[in-house]
């Protein structure tokens, strides 16, 4: 959506970058969104450098980035700062490539176990169920015993 300088609404905003006027306002008080003035009698307008903003904030988001890491970004963004940004998208590699080893894990394991529901025949007890309850994972105990 083309927009000209400090012409859209907060709805307009919104609309533009497909997300809700909440989120808008929830960004402002977090300082990741600059609030405008209100000039007065009048509404506050929104421009490409806010379409932008928000833009840069939701595809960081989608990449995993926290607010939190975003805000730090949105820091480094004058583009003198790429060893700083390569650190913290380092870091969030590492992080996604760890949950993606977990989920792996958590993968095969609930393949074990469903092959196991399949394999028991004319037994009561459910090896998932059997499992769970013994805080078993990959034949190793996982939690305390109560």
């Amino acid at each position: 959506m083309q927009c000209e300088a400090n012409f859209l609404t907060i709805g307009g905003l919104a609309k533009a970058v497909g997300v809700n006027v909440e989120t808008i306002r929830y960004y402002q008080r977090r300082g990741i969104l600059p609030e405008p003035k209100r000039p007065p009698g009048s509404i506050r307008r929104y421009g490409t450098a806010d379409v932008a903003r928000l833009t840069f904030v939701k595809t960081a988001q989608r990449l995993g980035f926290s607010l939190d890491e975003i805000t730090e970004l949105l820091r480094l963004e004058d583009g003198t700062h790429c060893e700083e940004a390569s650190t913290l998208a380092e870091h969030k590699l590492a992080d996604v490539q760890e949950k993606i080893a977990s989920l792996q894990r958590i993968e095969r394991t609930l393949a074990e176990l469903v092959q196991a529901c399949h394999e028991q025949e004319g037994s009561i007890t459910c090896p998932l169920i059997a499992s769970l309850h013994e805080g078993l994972i990959n034949g190793e105990r996982r939690l305390p015993r109560n």
